[in-house]
């Protein structure tokens, strides 16, 4: 267990959604292995709270954190900048914040929150922090999607969904998204020393859901007989974080740390490239990472 909790010494990790459930739950994991980890959350008297128990709890001084509302891309710059100026080296990006809206809303910036936030963050976040992550190779960007991709399918013609809106079904899109641009972004990253991947953290007891209408929350209620608490639910983004199985892995998705077969739709590499060019639109990213590498 010692070996264990050592395997982690000089990494640096950057956990974005780390104050609650899975996201905290891998912090605190990868803490007790010896990295160093910013995590990151919206609200900041919390992320505080959190990163100062999980330094007590594992006697990691290495523990830090920074506050942003990641739905919104100019705090995502904000957050990048910051994050470039403290870490010299960033060894593992775990792209983690995320959310469901029963109803539609859309950020300062005019996009529809679910996308902003589940999508757009991950893409724009990594893409700032890219060159970091090459810099310090071998590195690995580690996405949390969902097994509620099943039987989604991108409407290109309204992807924010300005005509019709349905809480799971937008939420369960975003999660295809997660997968369609990590398989992306790991086609890109093919001789580098960056990996990506992604996962199903399994049906995790969490905050999850609960700062919404009163319906989600009789659902998740009726629904926890089911669920796995968030510590099994870390389990696979901590393996996909250190574990020296998957040194090199890349372009993967993940279930109780294993890669398994995603739905067909999100192996459709036409779709990926296209909701890739929309996303460098959107976030104003200078130019497609194809020509960045």
């Amino acid at each position: 267990m010692a070996t264990d909790q050592q395997s982690m010494q000089g990494k640096t990790c950057l956990i974005t959604g780390a104050t609650r459930g899975v996201g905290y739950e891998t912090a605190l994991g990868l803490a007790h292995m010896g990295a160093r980890v910013i995590m990151v959350g919206r609200e900041a008297a919390r992320t505080e709270v959190q990163a100062a128990a999980i330094r007590q709890a594992t006697g990691n001084s290495q523990v830090e954190f920074r506050v942003a509302d990641l739905s919104l891309m100019a705090d995502v710059r904000r957050l990048a900048k910051e994050v470039l100026a403290i870490a010299p080296r960033l060894d593992v990006l775990i792209n983690n914040a995320g959310a469901v809206f029963t109803r539609r809303q859309v950020t300062a910036e005019g996009i529809e929150k679910t996308f902003a936030l589940n999508h757009l963050n991950y893409f724009l976040l990594t893409n700032l922090l890219l060159d970091r992550l090459k810099a310090s190779g071998p590195a690995r960007i580690v996405s949390t999607a969902s097994a509620a991709h099943a039987g989604a399918r991108l409407n290109f013609d309204d992807l924010q969904h300005a005509r019709s809106y349905n809480a799971f079904a937008v939420y369960s899109e975003s999660k295809l998204c997660n997968i369609l641009f990590t398989y992306a972004l790991a086609r890109r990253l093919v001789g580098t020393e960056v990996t990506a991947n992604c996962l199903h953290p399994g049906f995790v007891a969490s905050g999850f859901g609960r700062n919404e209408a009163w319906y989600m929350n009789v659902a998740m209620t009726l629904l926890r007989p089911v669920m796995i608490n968030a510590t099994k639910g870390a389990q696979t983004s901590i393996y996909l974080a250190s574990s020296p199985e998957v040194a090199g892995v890349s372009g993967k998705y993940f279930d109780k740390s294993r890669a398994v077969e995603s739905s067909k739709v999100s192996q459709n590499e036409a779709d990926a490239e296209r909701l890739w060019e929309i996303s460098a639109q959107l976030t104003g990213l200078a130019q497609p990472l194809a020509q960045q590498a």
